[in-house]
């Protein structure tokens, strides 16, 4: 289980000083896995996580640049998470001092997308699109050296829901609407390595196909087609960091990490810098994790040139995270 607390506000909307609090809100990201080794050479996961999502809540100062900058729709709120139930499967095969590992297996993941406005509020929600995840591998344990690459296919979702307006605008009560729009692909690289007794380095880099989101198109009866915009480019993730096993039940971790930011000018989504610490500990049947994070929002600017709702502009900001988690293998 991961918590993460967010607290991105605006320093200036409109070109005015803001005075509204921060729009990110705290969310939960929940990590199962039941995992088996069927045999020396097969093993299987099971897992379910919350791979996207996001919520944020706008103050009045941004509701009403909203409304002046893009009659007739001023937002109060935006909100989506996607689900992720997956079957992931490993055969390796000795090869030299290690094994070469084969990683595959398919997800289902479902969308649900929540946006209230003035004029009404929108619910979207895809069921079950599916999609799918492919690597290989490579581990000596002699030398605690590992190398993976993987990755995980986009998903396309088709959504349906409905409008619930606002009853002075004298429409009916519910409308029928439906939306589609890509989350994304990914390939990432990881590496460790041992480097002394009970020390080890290991990092990873990450592409995200981010720019796969230009804008999130859907329809409403009556009132027609809509989208919000994005205009999100590539992500890339970089994380460095060094472990240390300092009793034989006890081990901790440091790391680094800098997320290049996706936003282009439709909103405020800036590169990240991020520090974190973690502890493994043996206890009863399996291994209890616990970790904790900082991350430094860098700042930056959304504007209407460039596809935002109104001007506005956010000095750095911070975030917070805690994680834990207990595995039990068999």
């Amino acid at each position: 289980m991961i918590y993460v607390s967010p607290h991105r506000k605006f320093d200036t909307i409109s070109g005015v000083s803001s005075s509204d609090s921060r729009f990110s809100q705290d969310y939960f990201i929940p990590d199962v896995a039941i995992m088996g080794r069927l045999s020396d050479m097969f093993a299987c996961a099971f897992t379910y996580t919350r791979p996207f999502g996001g919520d944020s809540e706008y103050g009045p100062q941004a509701q009403t640049a909203d409304l002046i900058s893009s009659p007739p729709t001023s937002y109060s709120s935006k909100k989506f998470h996607t689900n992720e139930y997956g079957a992931t499967c490993d055969v390796s095969f000795e090869l030299g001092k290690g094994r070469l590992h084969f990683i595959g297996g398919g997800f289902m993941q479902d969308f649900d997308y929540e946006a209230v406005a003035n004029i009404g509020t929108l619910r979207l929600e895809d069921d079950s699109a599916f999609g799918y995840r492919l690597g290989v591998g490579y581990d000596i344990p002699e030398y605690a050296l590992r190398a993976q690459l993987m990755y995980r296919s986009e998903v396309k979702h088709e959504a349906d829901g409905d409008f619930t307006t606002n009853p002075l605008l004298g429409l009916p009560a519910v409308l029928d609407a439906s939306g589609h729009g890509s989350l994304p692909q990914s390939l990432k690289l990881s590496l460790q390595s041992g480097v002394a007794p009970g020390w080890l380095v290991y990092g990873s880099v990450e592409w995200t196909d981010w720019s796969v989101l230009q804008t999130l198109n859907y329809n409403i009866d009556i009132l027609g087609d809509r989208q919000d915009v994005y205009n999100w480019r590539d992500g890339w993730t970089i994380m460095a960091g060094v472990g240390h096993q300092f009793t034989d039940k006890i081990a901790g971790t440091v790391n680094i990490r800098w997320d290049r930011g996706v936003g282009t000018g439709a909103d405020i989504m800036t590169d990240t810098w991020t520090v974190g610490a973690g502890a493994a500990i043996d206890c009863g049947p399996g291994q209890l994790r616990l970790g904790g994070a900082v991350s430094y929002l860098t700042s930056g600017s959304q504007s209407l040139g460039d596809g935002a709702t109104f001007d506005a502009t956010a000095d750095g900001d911070w975030a917070y995270a805690l994680t834990a988690n207990y595995t039990i293998k068999f």
